[in-house]
C-alpha cells in the first residue's frame, strides 16, 4: 500500500497509478464494512462554494461512517464571504479548526490555491470546469468492479466534453491503463486540446464522433454527461446543443454484453428512464461507490489506512 498521508488531491495527476490502485483496494474493504469509526478524534471541513448534492452528501456520509465530525457550509451566501472575506482568509480560518478540508469551488484552480495556503490537506471536490478527482476515483472503482480490470478497455465519453471536469480527469487517469478513447460531442463541446494531448503523449489512441450510435457496438464503458447549462456564457449556445444526445433502451441493441453506462449525475434527459431497468445501467451504483472511495481517500490522507479491516 502506498503512503498518501498528508498528500493533497487536487488533480488526478497528483496521484500515481499505484496510488489509484491502493485507494481502490481500500475502498473494497469499505464496501464490505462501511462503518469503521477510526476517525473519532478528527474533524472534516466541508467547504462547498458551489451547489452539490451527491458529492457533498457522499463526503459527509463517508466522514460520519468513519466517526469524524463535519463542519462547514453548502451555501457561501451565509458566510463571511458576503462581507468580503478572501478565499485565503477563509481557508486559513477553517484550517485552524479541522484536520482535512474538502472543497468545491466554481473557479478553475481555486482548490490548488487552497492547498498552497492550507496547513492541513485539501481534497478537491470539483473546481470549475477543471478537475473532479474524487469523482474520477469512484469512476475507476466502478469501471474495475464492472469490467474486472482497468486495462485495455474501450471508453466512450458522450456529451459535454468541453466543460465536463469529470471526463477531463478520467482521460488522465485511464491513460495509465492502456485505454482507447472515443469522444462523442457537438463540435462546440469537443474535448479540450490539452486533454487530447495528454492521451496522445501517453501513447494512447483517441477518436472523435458526432453520433452516439457510432460507438455503441464496441464500447466497454459509455460515460454519459449532462450538457451543463450553468457553464455556458451565452444561453443561446446552450439552446443549440442541449438535447444533442439522448441514450434510450432501443439504442442499446447490439452493444457488448459487458458494457456498462456511467454518469456522474445529475442527469437531465440524456439517459431515458427506460435504460434504468436494463443490465447496462450502472450510474446509481456508481454514485453509491463514491462513499466507499471517499472513505478510502480520507483515511489514507489522514494516515489511518492501516487501521481499516
Amino acid at each position: 500500500m502506498t503512503n498518501l498521508k498528508n498528500k493533497n488531491l487536487i488533480s488526478i495527476t497528483d496521484y500515481s497509478k499505484e496510488d489509484y490502485l491502493s485507494v481502490l483496494d481500500l475502498a473494497e474493504k469499505f464496501e464490505k464494512n462501511p462503518n469503521q469509526p477510526v476517525l473519532s478524534d478528527k474533524v472534516v471541513g466541508s467547504l462547498f462554494f458551489e451547489p452539490s448534492t451527491r458529492t457533498r452528501l457522499s463526503f459527509e456520509t463517508a466522514a460520519n461512517r468513519l466517526g469524524a465530525r463535519v463542519i462547514g457550509f453548502s451555501n457561501p451566501t451565509a458566510t463571511s464571504l458576503q462581507k468580503g472575506e478572501s478565499l485565503h482568509d477563509t481557508i486559513m480560518m477553517v484550517s485552524s479548526y479541522v484536520d482535512i478540508i474538502v472543497m468545491r469551488h466554481p473557479k478553475d484552480g481555486a482548490s490548488r490555491y487552497a492547498a498552497e495556503v492550507s496547513p492541513v490537506p485539501v481534497i478537491n471536490a470539483g473546481d470549475g470546469a477543471n478537475q473532479h478527482p474524487t469523482q474520477c476515483m469512484l469512476d475507476l472503482y466502478s469501471i474495475r468492479k464492472t469490467q474486472g480490470t482497468l486495462e485495455n478497455l474501450q471508453i466512450a465519453m458522450v456529451g459535454d466534453l468541453k466543460y465536463g471536469r469529470t471526463v477531463h480527469s478520467l482521460v488522465q487517469a485511464m491513460s495509465n491503463f492502456k485505454a482507447e478513447f472515443h469522444f462523442v460531442s457537438p463540435e462546440s463541446l469537443s474535448m479540450p486540446e490539452n486533454v487530447k494531448m495528454y492521451a496522445k503523449n501517453a501513447g494512447l489512441k483517441y477518436h472523435e464522433y458526432r453520433k452516439l450510435e457510432d460507438v455503441i457496438p464496441f464500447a466497454d464503458i459509455i460515460y454519459m454527461t449532462r450538457i451543463q447549462k450553468e457553464r455556458f456564457p451565452d444561453i443561446l449556445e446552450y439552446e443549440k446543443v442541449k438535447d444533442s444526445y439522448i441514450l434510450d433502451a432501443v439504442l442499446l441493441k447490439g452493444c457488448k454484453d459487458n458494457m456498462k453506462i456511467l454518469h456522474p449525475l445529475p442527469r437531465v434527459n440524456e439517459i431515458a428512464m427506460n435504460v434504468d431497468k436494463t443490465n447496462y445501467a450502472y450510474y446509481f451504483q456508481q454514485a453509491k461507490n463514491g462513499m466507499f472511495v471517499r472513505q478510502a481517500l480520507i483515511t489514507s490522507i489522514l494516515g489511518y489506512a492501516d487501521k481499516i479491516k
